[in-house]
C-alpha cells in the first residue's frame, strides 16, 4: 500500500495558530516556509532576535490551553497575519510592526498565575521550532487512529500540531524511520528522533478546554511519543496526495 500526504499544516507565530496548505517547496536545512517564524516570549524568557531557544521561553499551548484553539492565515507578501478564536475578536496585524497589539491579544488568553506574553521574537532563517535544529514534524493518521481506540473517543488531530501528515502507513511504523531517509514529493528528509509529547495534546483545538488524556494513552505503550521530525536534506516542492517513501 502506498504511503500518501494527507494534510499540510504551517505555524506562523509558534503555539498561536495553525494554517493548512496545499502545496509548499521545502529548502535543505529549513522548516517549512513561515513555520515557527514568530513566536511570543514571556516575561521571565531570555529570548532575543539573534539565535534559537528553547520552548519554556515562550508563552505555549502545554501552559495555556486555550492557545491551542487558535486558527492562523498568513499574507506572505504583506506578513500580515490573522488570527481567530472562538471567544476573542478577529485580529490582523504584522507581528513585527504590531507588536503590542498582538502581545495584549494573545496574552489575554494566559491564566493569571502564568508568566505573562511579553514580547515578539524573530530569528532570521530559523523557524522557532521545539528542536535546537530546523525540524518538520511528520505524523501518522494510523498511530492517531490507535490512540483514539485507546481512549475510546474521537480525537482531532490538529491537536498533535503536525506539518505533515501520512496515511496508509501501519501504526507507530514511522518510528522505524528514525535515522533513515524518505523522499516525499520531490524532496527528501532525514528522519532524526521519535516526537515526546507533553500537556499541548490534552487540548481541544477547537474549545482550547483539556479534554483528552492523550500523555496516559500513549504511556500505555511504555513511550510517550507521537511522530517523528524530520530534516530537509534535498530541495523540492511537496503537495497533497505525493507519496512518501523509504529511501534508505
Amino acid at each position: 500500500m502506498t504511503t500518501i500526504l494527507k494534510n499540510i499544516w504551517r505555524y506562523p507565530l509558534k503555539s498561536h495558530g495553525r494554517e493548512e496548505l496545499r502545496q509548499i517547496f521545502l529548502s535543505v536545512n529549513r522548516t517549512i516556509p513561515w513555520d515557527r517564524c514568530w513566536a511570543i516570549a514571556h516575561e521571565q524568557s531570555s529570548a532575543d532576535n539573534r539565535s534559537w531557544s528553547p520552548c519554556i521561553n515562550f508563552s505555549r499551548g502545554s501552559k495555556t490551553p486555550q492557545l491551542m484553539a487558535i486558527d492562523a492565515k498568513l499574507n506572505e507578501t504583506t506578513e500580515e497575519l490573522t488570527l481567530t478564536h472562538p471567544n476573542l475578536p478577529t485580529i490582523t496585524v504584522n507581528p513585527d510592526d504590531d507588536m503590542e497589539e498582538l502581545v495584549d491579544w494573545a496574552g489575554s488568553l494566559v491564566q493569571p498565575e502564568r508568566a505573562k506574553s511579553a514580547r515578539i521574537i524573530r530569528v532570521p532563517k530559523r523557524g522557532m521550532t521545539d528542536t535546537d535544529y530546523p525540524s518538520i514534524s511528520i505524523n501518522n493518521l494510523a498511530s492517531h487512529r490507535e490512540v483514539e481506540k485507546q481512549i475510546n473517543a474521537k480525537l482531532d488531530p490538529r491537536r498533535w500540531r503536525g506539518n505533515f501528515w501520512i496515511d496508509n502507513l501501519d501504526p507507530w511504523k514511522e518510528f522505524d524511520w528514525v535515522g533513515k531517509k524518505v523522499r516525499l514529493g520531490e524532496s527528501e528528509l532525514e528522519i532524526r528522533e521519535p516526537i515526546q509529547r507533553c500537556l499541548a495534546t490534552t487540548a481541544n483545538p477547537m474549545t482550547g478546554e483539556r479534554d483528552a488524556d492523550t500523555l496516559g494513552a500513549l504511556n500505555s505503550w511504555e513511550h510517550q511519543n507521537f511522530g517523528v521530525y524530520g530534516v530537509v536534506t534535498k530541495d523540492g516542492k511537496v503537495e497533497i496526495g505525493d507519496t512518501i517513501s523509504l529511501i534508505c
